[in-house]
C-alpha cells in the first residue's frame, strides 16, 4: 500500500501536476455523440432485462461492451475480455441460518497500451450490472449504471484515436449491486500488479444531472488531484464540483461504489457521479428521462478529465 502511494507521488502525480500549466481543459473530446446515445438506449432497454447478475440480459450487455471494444480496435489484458469469478457470501450466517451459496459473475477488462515505457496505468471503471427484474418489473438502470458504462466506452473511443502516454485499463465490473463483488475480485486477483495502478477514475450514475451538477468525489483524500479537477471544471461543458467525500452516511461517497476497493488499497481515486434522484433504484430509471444534451456534456467532461489526468 505504501509502495503504491510512493509511486504515485514520485512519478505519475508529479507529471499530472505539470499538466495544470497547459490548457488541457479546452481539449476537444473525441467520441461520437450519436453512437454514445445509441449505446445508452440499447444498454438500458428492456431487452437487457435490467442486467441482473448471471442473467441472460447480463450476458447480452457484456457482449455489447466487448463488441464495442473490438470495433474500436481495443484488446483484452490477457487472452479474453471476460474474467469470471466466484464471490460471497460477505458475512457469516446468522444463528440457525443456512450459509448463503457462492455466486458466479464476470468482469470485462480491456487495455489501451501507453506510448511511454512506463508500466504505470490509469484504471477507468464502471459497473455494468443492475438489479434485474423484481416482482415482474424491469429495472433498466439507465443512470445506474448504463450511463457510466457508456461514458467509459466513449473514453475508450477517445484514447483509441488519441493514444495515451500511459496504459489505460478499462474495467466493467459485475456484481457492484451485490457487495461490490467484481471490484473485490479485481483487487484480490489483479490482471496487472497493483503497484502499477496509479489512479482510478470510477463512473457511476453520470446521466441524470437533474440539478445540473456532476460531482467529483475523492479529492479530500487525495488533495494533489484538486488542481487537475479544478482545471477541467473551469471550462467543462457541465458544472463540475468537488465534494461528497467527507461527512456521514450518504454525504460521504468514499465507500458507496466500486472505487472503494482502490481507496482501501491505497490507490488514489476520483469518483464521478450525480446526486440521488427519485428514480434511483426504481423501475423508472429509464432512458426517456435522460436529458441527452446534459448527458453528452457529462461524457465530454469525463473524457477531458481522463485525458487531463493521464497526459504528462
Amino acid at each position: 500500500m505504501t509502495r503504491v502511494k510512493t509511486i504515485l507521488s514520485s512519478a505519475f502525480a508529479i507529471g499530472m501536476a505539470a499538466c495544470t500549466t497547459q490548457p488541457t481543459a479546452t481539449e476537444t473530446a473525441s467520441f461520437s455523440p450519436e453512437t454514445t446515445i445509441g449505446l445508452l438506449q440499447t444498454l438500458s432497454s428492456d431487452e437487457m432485462e435490467g442486467r441482473g447478475i448471471g442473467s441472460e440480459g447480463s450476458a447480452k450487455a457484456r457482449a455489447m461492451i466487448i463488441d464495442r471494444l473490438e470495433t474500436l480496435g481495443i484488446g483484452p489484458v490477457g487472452e479474453s475480455f471476460e474474467y469470471p469469478f466466484t464471490y460471497g457470501p460477505f458475512r457469516p450466517p446468522a444463528e440457525g441460518e443456512e450459509p448463503a451459496p457462492d455466486k458466479d459473475a464476470i468482469n470485462v477488462i480491456a487495455k489501451i497500451p501507453g506510448s511511454s515505457e512506463s508500466d504505470l496505468a490509469m484504471v477507468v471503471t464502471a459497473h455494468y450490472d443492475h438489479v434485474g427484474i423484481i416482482d415482474g418489473e424491469i429495472y433498466n438502470g439507465t443512470d445506474d449504471n448504463a450511463s457510466g458504462v457508456v461514458a467509459t466506452l466513449a473514453i475508450a473511443e477517445h484514447f483509441a484515436a488519441n493514444p495515451p502516454a500511459y496504459d489505460v485499463l478499462l474495467v466493467f465490473f459485475d456484481a457492484e449491486e451485490d457487495g461490490f463483488g467484481g471490484a473485490r475480485d479485481f483487487i484480490e486477483n489483479p490482471p496487472v500488479p497493483l503497484e502499477t495502478m496509479a489512479l482510478n477514475l470510477n463512473f457511476d450514475m453520470v446521466s441524470r444531472g437533474d440539478n445540473g451538477l456532476l460531482w467529483a468525489s475523492g479529492t479530500h483524500h487525495w488533495p494533489g488531484l484538486v488542481p487537475l479537477v479544478d482545471d477541467v471544471a473551469a471550462t467543462a461543458p457541465v458544472t463540475l464540483r468537488r465534494g461528497f467525500d467527507t461527512g456521514n452516511n450518504r454525504d460521504d461517497w468514499t465507500l458507496l461504489s466500486d472505487h472503494r476497493v482502490f481507496f482501501q488499497s491505497g490507490i488514489p481515486h476520483i469518483y464521478f457521479g450525480v446526486e440521488d434522484h427519485p428514480d434511483y433504484h426504481t423501475p423508472r430509471d429509464d432512458f426517456e428521462l435522460v436529458d441527452q444534451d446534459w448527458f453528452l456534456g457529462s461524457v465530454e467532461t469525463l473524457t477531458i478529465v481522463s485525458a487531463t489526468m493521464i497526459r504528462v
